[in-house]
């Protein structure tokens, strides 16, 4: 059976014609499957409708979180739920084109035992957008030492791929986790396609937060930046230290006080940017050792099996 896993967050209108249209496919290709919905701590009436779709549908499971606690958590839940024998994750909107699905299954049945969802084009996406995911992919795929050009989250995963997942206890960038975990992989290439209703709940703001967590979630490489920015003042100091001796030798004062200013301004602004830094990582630390829960499940649904 194959497990279908939607993360939905403020997605009302978008709930029943995903289901509609994946269920059709899958039919018509004789794949026995169950739905998983996330409510991400939607505000509008998203999981209204997914309890509404339970009692109408009898392979529908609906999960409602106590507040928004993220996609990544939405997935978390959704893999944590699965009774599959393999899951295919997939956003609500039909970006993802459901038809990619059924190729996806028949590598699987091949063998593969995850099947990664790899974007040709980005759609109608905004340039600016277009250039800030291509530089994210390109730094992270050099910091965490895999190739993650077009990564997605539309992926097909074997059963033994979400145990191993659902083992991890990290807060995983689940885009970069299922390349590190290993196993024998295959890719479908797809263009993404228009929403099916609404507008991107992503900002650019919580963009920048996400991949910047998510970057330093996999690489130690911006901690790294603190050594280098040492040695550089380093090598600074030594300059100007030796300019000074020979001052000094032959009798010359340094000119003002305009080079000792921008040095010691200088010096500050790469000790408080490398404290910024380890900072961070502190953060995130502190984050992992409460061991708090990635989600909480406020309510559950599912359909009664016929």
């Amino acid at each position: 059976m194959l497990s279908v896993i939607i993360p939905a967050y403020n997605e009302e209108k978008c709930i029943r014609p995903a289901y509609e249209r994946i269920q059709s496919l899958l039919n018509e290709n004789n794949i026995e499957c169950e739905f998983i919905f996330i409510d991400d701590g939607s505000t509008d009436e998203t999981y209204k409708v997914i309890c509404e779709l339970s009692k109408e549908k009898n392979n529908i499971t609906g999960l409602h979180f106590s507040r928004n606690f993220g996609k990544e958590s939405a997935i978390s839940a959704g893999l944590q739920a699965v009774s599959g024998s393999c899951a295919v994750v997939l956003d609500c909107d039909l970006q993802h084109p459901p038809e990619k699905i059924i190729e996806m299954y028949q590598l699987w049945e091949q063998g593969y035992e995850i099947v990664e969802g790899i974007k040709s084009s980005r759609g109608q996406e905004k340039m600016v957008y277009t250039a800030g995911a291509k530089f994210f992919y390109s730094v992270i795929s050099r910091m965490a030492g895999f190739d993650m050009a077009n990564s997605s989250d539309f992926k097909l995963l074997d059963r033994k791929v979400v145990d191993v997942l659902n083992n991890m206890p990290e807060r995983g960038f689940f885009r970069a986790i299922s390349y590190w975990v290993g196993y024998n992989k295959a890719t479908v290439e797809y263009d993404v396609a228009e929403r099916v209703d609404g507008v991107s709940k992503w900002s650019t703001t919580g963009l920048i937060k996400y991949a910047f967590s998510n970057i330093t979630s996999y690489s130690t490489a911006p901690m790294q930046t603190v050594t280098v920015l040492g040695f550089v003042m380093l090598v600074i100091s030594v300059i100007f230290g030796v300019w000074a001796l020979i001052d000094k030798i032959v009798g010359r004062a340094l000119e003002g006080m305009t080079t000792v200013i921008i040095i010691t301004i200088f010096i500050g602004s790469i000790i408080m940017i490398s404290l910024g830094i380890m900072g961070y990582y502190i953060a995130r630390i502190y984050e992992e050792i409460k061991g708090r829960p990635k989600f909480i499940i406020s309510s559950t649904v599912k359909s009664k099996k016929e």
